[in-house]
């Protein structure tokens, strides 16, 4: 099975590198896409990532797509209308409600211009009101590496330093995968590639 990975906020392909290794060495063709969010607004981005799904989609081999952090945003938006869809959508620790850190930080010099358009996006709730619903099957991988207590953001909700367990829901019934890792290089843990592994394989049955 062919597989796309989008990388997340401030990263680059080179991020998925050890995923996409691990993803062939289990038999799947794996290719990366790129895009820096700090020079490119996120509609941009989006026609990128939509443009590569009809690539694949045309392709007639069966395919999945994995997105870490806003990749797996920027995959929700491109996903409408591509025909035929992929057979399942992986999240790693994306923020599938507005998460509080994008909120609290949002006003910050550092962070507008590190984070760019679509930094502000991410804090704005109504922005993900108005993201379709992902419409093939989704898995969520979360992780709750991160900081507890009167001292965190989060205060007690399991987080991975970045995005708190219940912001990488898309719907309040949703059963997240709950890994001990945290954010920034949780596609990199043994964990969690075999956590995909097991999803990639549900999908291609």
């Amino acid at each position: 099975m062919r597989l796309l990975l989008v990388h997340g906020m401030g990263r680059t392909p080179l991020s998925m590198a050890g995923l996409a290794r691990y993803i062939r060495q289990q038999g799947h063709r794996a290719e990366r896409l790129g895009y820096v969010a700090a020079l490119e607004t996120f509609g941009t981005i989006q026609e990128r990532v939509r443009r590569r799904l009809e690539s694949l989609a045309h392709s007639g081999e069966p395919y999945a797509v994995i997105g870490h952090s806003l990749g797996g945003v920027a995959l929700r938006a491109a996903l409408q209308n591509v025909d035929p869809p992929p057979r399942c959508c992986i999240m790693l620790g994306t923020p599938n409600q507005s998460p509080r850190l994008a909120r609290r930080l949002r006003r910050r010099w550092l962070y507008r211009l590190l984070c760019g358009e679509s930094g502000q996006l991410l804090a704005r709730p109504d922005f993900f009101r108005r993201l379709p619903l992902p419409p093939v099957p989704y898995t969520i991988i979360a992780g709750n590496a991160g900081p507890r207590g009167p001292r965190s953001p989060f205060g007690d909700d399991p987080n991975d330093w970045l995005v708190a367990v219940e912001e990488t829901k898309v719907l309040p019934g949703d059963r997240p995968v709950v890994l001990a890792v945290g954010h920034t290089f949780m596609m990199n843990q043994k964990l969690v590639q075999r956590a995909v592994r097991e999803m990639l394989e549900r999908c291609a049955a």
